[in-house]
């Protein structure tokens, strides 16, 4: 990484500040709206938006840990960069993960209120492959030569890709049992989770494009930055609508 911070320019130091500044904020608002927005569901649906909220107030502590470290690990002075001496520690993004990920597969799982027995089963299932996909593709994202990250980066994708299946086949049936109302929501939840995640690995793969340096940390930290920004704040607005939908679906029923 001190190579990285050697080479930065004053323009992708910008950049990356700026975007990490923008997502803690987004993630703050977003845990409010959430947490607040709790008072507009029924009690089937409270959980899963208290998950969704849970979701975005731990990014925005990490992102407010990223934040500072970026920060702390450069000089600017004069309209040039240095480095300080302080390593940027980009490990705050895996601690992240491990915690949210698969928080973020429970949620979706809880809005759809499925059987007792369904909703266990597919939240230890999901849960477990994608704390098993963050604890291998984290060998890969430190180290320093392409085919250990290519080993580490191909290993994480088999429980992503177990994911995908899950996603688009486990939950199928269980989408079409949906309210009318919400159907569409749900699947487009289900697409943006997909749509997201699916973007982390092709950033992941960054240093594979002969991008290097401080063109590849830059890359690296932007393309990570909006992609937890739809996963967890977008996909959140997503749930909590989901439940306000399907609350006034059941009251009008009862």
């Amino acid at each position: 990484m001190e190579d990285v911070m050697e080479t930065v320019s004053l323009f992708q130091y910008s950049l990356v500040y700026n975007a990490f500044s923008f997502t803690f904020a987004t993630m703050a608002a977003a845990t409010l709206f959430l947490w607040l927005g709790r008072s507009q569901v029924s009690p089937n649906y409270k959980t899963a938006v208290t998950i969704s909220g849970l979701v975005c107030a731990i990014a925005a502590y990490h992102y407010w840990r990223i934040f500072e470290s970026w920060e702390a690990a450069y000089i600017v002075k004069d309209g040039a960069i240095a480095v300080s001496g302080y390593a940027f520690n980009d490990a705050y993004r895996y601690v992240d993960w491990l915690l949210t990920v698969p928080l973020l597969l429970i949620e979706l799982v809880l809005v759809m209120r499925l059987s007792r027995e369904e909703t266990v089963s597919k939240s230890v299932k999901l849960g477990s492959a994608a704390a098993l996909m963050i604890v291998l593709g984290y060998p890969g994202e430190i180290a320093t030569d392409i085919p250990t990250r290519a080993l580490w980066g191909t290993l994480s994708a088999i429980p992503f890709l177990y994911i995908v299946w899950e996603l688009f086949s486990g939950l199928g049936a269980s989408i079409e049992r949906q309210p009318e109302s919400v159907r569409e929501l749900v699947k487009k939840a289900r697409l943006l989770t997909f749509a997201s995640w699916g973007f982390y690995p092709i950033v992941y793969m960054a240093p594979y494009a002969n991008i290097s340096g401080a063109s590849a940390e830059t890359a690296i930290q932007i393309g990570y930055t909006i992609a937890d920004l739809v996963a967890k704040a977008v996909v959140g607005v997503l749930i909590w609508l989901i439940a306000v939908r399907k609350s006034e679906a059941e009251a009008e029923k009862a």
